[in-house]
């Protein structure tokens, strides 16, 4: 105890000491820590600048990891193999039909549909092009039925019009919409890519033959009619309703039994002039001025016997005397 209060009064009698504070070194020895000597960084050579004739070094990024010596790298995934053609697909070629395969359609509320073609144009059996206008969107199995109506039964009556079939005009064919467009329907076979809407057709001489038209000849319309009732199960046209007095519809929706229908009235025309005046008097008719006559004779002995009751009926009624109306006040009573 008497040693630890000496060594305390020594180092406050030392003036170095009391320049700084106190630490654990002062009381227990050794001083205050030596510090470390200075610790130098090797120097790194650089290396040497690239020779001029050497070969410029490749841009491209470097993968991040290098296989090893001897190791081959590894391959990238391959893509999902396409899907295989259907039979519809692989029959369907360019000598019926110009139709190159589109993508599946996925819409909403169940539109849309798979195997779906783009109908550009019909190769009919001559090698002749029968132009889509504009190009329909349609299920393989609806662009093949379409092509084969028109080689084996539009084309041959277009030939009895005394020209041949370059065009047909596409009203409508793939649409995302309802039956007929009206809210809350069921879902229109045009919005699964399986109905097209023909308006008429195009001749090579430049003229146009509208299906709905009265004036186009009824025997071309009516073998038009019998052949879309017979290939299709739904034909819709004038007289089935009015959103289909302009065009024809046509698909291929199935039903029970193969239920079809078939609703297009083959309309007369229309008479050019709306008769006005009733038809010429026939020549063997009695000439006016004496049927007028012996009707007026007829009419004069007539009059009298029809006269009096009309008279009777018009007379004025009688003025009750005072003894008439005596007597119904007895009555009443």
């Amino acid at each position: 105890m008497v040693t630890a209060v000496s060594v305390l009064a020594g180092m406050q009698a030392s003036p170095a000491t009391a320049a700084r504070p106190l630490s654990l070194f002062d009381f227990f020895g050794g001083g205050r820590p030596r510090p470390h000597r200075t610790i130098h960084a090797p120097k790194i050579p650089l290396p040497r600048p690239r020779p001029a004739e050497a070969p410029a070094a490749k841009t491209g990024k470097l993968s991040a990891e290098k296989p090893a010596e001897g190791e081959k790298p590894a391959a990238e995934p391959s893509p999902p193999p396409a899907p295989k053609p259907s039979a519809c697909r692989l029959a369907l070629t360019e000598e019926i039909a110009i139709a190159p395969s589109i993508p599946d359609i996925q819409g909403p509320g169940g539109c849309g549909g798979s195997d779906l073609v783009r109908l550009d144009a019909i190769v009919l059996p001559d090698k002749h092009r029968v132009a889509v206008t504009p190009p329909a969107t349609l299920r393989c199995p609806t662009a093949t039925a379409i092509a084969d109506w028109v080689r084996t039964d539009v084309a041959p009556l277009a030939d009895k019009l005394g020209s041949e079939i370059s065009g047909l005009d596409n009203y409508d064919s793939y649409d995302c919409r309802s039956f007929n467009g009206i809210a809350g329907a069921h879902l229109s076979e045009h919005g699964r890519a399986d109905a097209l809407d023909v308006h008429g057709f195009k001749l090579a001489d430049g003229r146009s033959i509208v299906l709905t038209d009265r004036d186009v000849s009824r025997d071309f319309r009516e073998s038009v009619l019998h052949s879309v009732c017979t290939r299709f199960m739904t034909v819709l046209g004038p007289d089935s309703d009015w959103y289909h007095e302009e065009h024809i519809h046509l698909d291929l929706m199935g039903r029970h039994n193969n239920y079809k229908i078939c609703e297009w009235d083959v309309l007369d025309p229309l008479p050019k002039i709306a008769p006005l005046m009733p038809a010429a008097r026939p020549e063997e008719a009695p000439p006016r001025a004496v049927a007028g006559k012996e009707d007026g004779n007829k009419g004069d002995a007539a009059k009298p016997q029809a006269a009096e009751p009309a008279a009777k009926a018009a007379a004025p009624p009688a003025v009750p005397t005072p003894k008439s109306l005596k007597q119904a006040r007895r009555r009443g009573r």
